[in-house]
């Protein structure tokens, strides 16, 4: 998503809005868990005030990540609200103003970047889709939920639990 300077010169001060659709599918060719992402929709206004450019802008859109329990897709809707600072001076050293040193502002990377800070740690998939697609047993194994846990005696312990009732029992007569 470029803008061009001139254009943002000829505004006077007065906000330039932009509004498109940018494909940046190549992120998921980085090292982060993102499957698939469909183009973003981008939105927003940019001031120039002198040599400084400021952006404020919305990032919407849908990524596919992989569920944590399961590792089915999961589709992770997303909204970021964001403001980005610019300057042409290369005078100006501050660690949040970004340097442009052409006549085009590529917004493309900033983008990415706030797009790859919202990745969550972790999602899962609907009850549905986690059950359809949960192993419920495996060699030596069974998956055991809450409601199934009862209190069962260990059978090596049936004889000691035996011994310590029969003993409960004769206090109770003596008493």
């Amino acid at each position: 998503m470029k803008l061009y300077i001139q254009k943002l010169k000829q505004s006077q001060g007065e906000p330039v809005s932009f509004q498109e659709k940018i494909d940046i599918s190549d992120i998921t060719n980085m090292d982060n868990d993102i499957r698939r992402i469909e183009p973003v929709l981008v939105k927003g206004t940019a001031r120039i005030d002198g040599d400084d450019i400021t952006c404020d802008f919305q990032i919407q859109g849908t990524m596919i990540l992989p569920c944590a329990r399961t590792l089915v897709d999961v589709p992770f809707d997303f909204s970021i609200d964001t403001v980005e600072s610019f300057t042409t001076s290369v005078y100006r050293e501050e660690a949040e103003v970004h340097l442009i040193d052409s006549e085009v502002l590529d917004l493309t990377p900033y983008i990415k970047e706030n797009v790859l800070l919202e990745i969550p740690l972790r999602v899962f998939a609907e009850k549905e889709k986690l059950e359809a697609n949960t192993v419920k047993e495996g060699k030596g194994w069974t998956l055991v939920t809450e409601e199934e846990v009862t209190e069962k005696v260990d059978p090596r312990l049936e004889k000691l639990k035996s011994l310590l009732d029969d003993k409960s029992n004769e206090e109770d007569s003596k008493g």
